[in-house]
């Protein structure tokens, strides 16, 4: 008699699990962007951030009672910051190309990094993304003012996020702190919604695209990032966060048709070298974010 062995079922490596939200973050930045002729960008990052909500809550359960007023304030500032980083970097790719908006907004988290250290030879980590960004000048025509400073914003405001987070996870356990910002930062952006596009939201297509948008860019990534965390070393993911430029340039060529130029990926490649350095120098320049 023999014994039938079962196979063991497919199972993701953390690092093609962190490969596969950063894929999936820019898939949505890439739908959410297809959609902006005939929806409102502020519309779409609300109902992105509603749908992220809704999961987070009903994952996560937060416990409110009994919360000092710190508690508080540190969430609604990491809420404020969550908001401010999703709205303007929407706001930028709405001018901008996609893998160009990131490439930009990325420079808020280095700089982070890099003033977090005390090592002078960073400073070259941050010389080599300016000579990214400089690069990214030379071709003008595919540039606004208004999106470059949306995409910087955006990075300020990513930032501020990485900054609160750790001050969050020191007040509110697991993921409570994550689902509290989400729903704080929804209802700051309800005014600016509505304002911008109410009756929008009352018609079942946009709210369908808008909830899929919020799958993509936001509850997938967090599945595969928490799943991945538990096994990755930090260094490791913050390195591979660092691809996210690329993955956002990719997104725009096959979703979008957003070619970038020689000068661009050039550009891109400087920026994610100048994050990847930073990182291997010993501070992580990422957290786990629904950007």
């Amino acid at each position: 008699m023999t014994t039938r062995k079962s196979s063991p079922g497919l199972v993701l490596s953390p690092v093609w699990l962190v490969l596969a939200g950063i894929a999936s973050v820019q898939l949505g930045a890439g739908v959410a962007k297809s959609l902006f002729d005939e929806v409102d960008p502020t519309t779409i990052v609300w109902l992105r951030l509603a749908t992220s909500s809704l999961v987070l809550v009903a994952v996560a359960r937060p416990r409110l009672a009994g919360r000092s007023a710190a508690d508080w304030w540190v969430v609604a500032g990491f809420g404020l910051s969550l908001g401010l980083m999703n709205w303007a970097i929407y706001q930028s790719f709405a001018r901008i190309p996609l893998g160009v908006a990131v490439t930009i907004e990325f420079v808020g988290p280095l700089t982070l990094a890099v003033l977090g250290s005390r090592r002078p030879r960073d400073l070259l980590w941050v010389a080599l993304a300016a000579i990214g960004v400089l690069l990214l000048g030379f071709e003008g025509a595919a540039l606004t003012v208004a999106g470059v400073l949306f995409a910087l914003l955006a990075g300020a405001a990513w930032a501020a996020y990485i900054l609160l987070s750790a001050r969050t996870g020191r007040h509110w356990a697991g993921f409570d702190g994550l689902a509290v910002a989400s729903v704080v930062a929804t209802v700051l952006l309800t005014p600016l919604a509505v304002g911008g596009g109410g009756e929008q939201l009352v018609d079942g297509r946009v709210l369908l695209l808008g909830a899929a948008v919020g799958l993509l860019s936001s509850v997938i990534p967090y599945s595969c990032e928490l799943v991945a965390l538990r096994t990755l070393r930090p260094a490791v993911f913050s390195i591979l966060m660092s691809l996210e430029p690329a993955a956002a340039a990719l997104a725009g060529m096959l979703v979008l048709a957003e070619f970038l130029s020689g000068w661009q990926w050039l550009a891109m490649a400087c920026v994610v070298a100048a994050s990847i350095g930073a990182t291997r120098s010993g501070r992580a320049i990422a957290e786990p974010v629904p950007d």
